[in-house]
């Protein structure tokens, strides 16, 4: 009875989570160190989205990646990401039943993301990426705070490690 249960145990530690990518395959060449990662283009009126998903994104690949990253550096970087914030919509998601004001509210955001080397040609992109966002509106005026730029900071760290993951495992 203890060898049976020796060998599931031998089995439970030896065996992963099912999860994997095959050969974990990469859009990012080897010769690539460094990435610049300029401030992304803002083509809608939210106040400072882009700053928010470009520092995201820098934080995300600065703490996740070996990749050195460059801001306005006068250094050539071996490749560059550049994304465009494409629109931000804000829509009510819920009511309050009893004053008929708005209680939450959905942010959705697109964008456009590339990634190209010294030559121009395309390491990565993805032209589509749409996140989401809910936040509550407070009812009680006196203690009033705007909760949407937390919830696009939320939205711009979502993002930052999706793209991020995107780039390191080739989807």
């Amino acid at each position: 009875m203890r060898l049976w249960g020796a060998v599931a145990l031998l089995a439970v530690f030896t065996t992963g989570c099912g999860y994997h990518t095959a050969d974990h395959v990469t859009q990012v060449p080897e010769n690539v160190k460094t990435i610049a990662i300029p401030e992304f283009a803002n083509e809608t009126t939210t106040y400072k989205i882009e700053q928010m998903l470009t520092t995201a994104v820098t934080r995300e690949f600065t703490t996740r990646t070996h990749y050195q990253i460059l801001n306005g550096s006068a250094e050539k970087p071996d490749a560059t990401l550049r994304g465009t914030v494409l629109s931000t919509v804000e829509t009510p998601l819920t009511y309050d039943t009893a004053t008929g004001r708005v209680a939450s509210v959905l942010v959705v955001v697109s964008m456009r993301v590339s990634l190209r080397d010294q030559k121009g040609k395309v390491l990565y992109q993805n032209p589509q990426y749409v996140f989401r966002e809910q936040y509550e509106v407070s009812q009680d005026i006196p203690s009033f705070f705007e909760e949407d730029s937390p919830a696009f900071r939320r939205l711009s760290v979502d993002f930052a490690r999706t793209l991020v993951s995107d780039i390191l495992e080739g989807f």
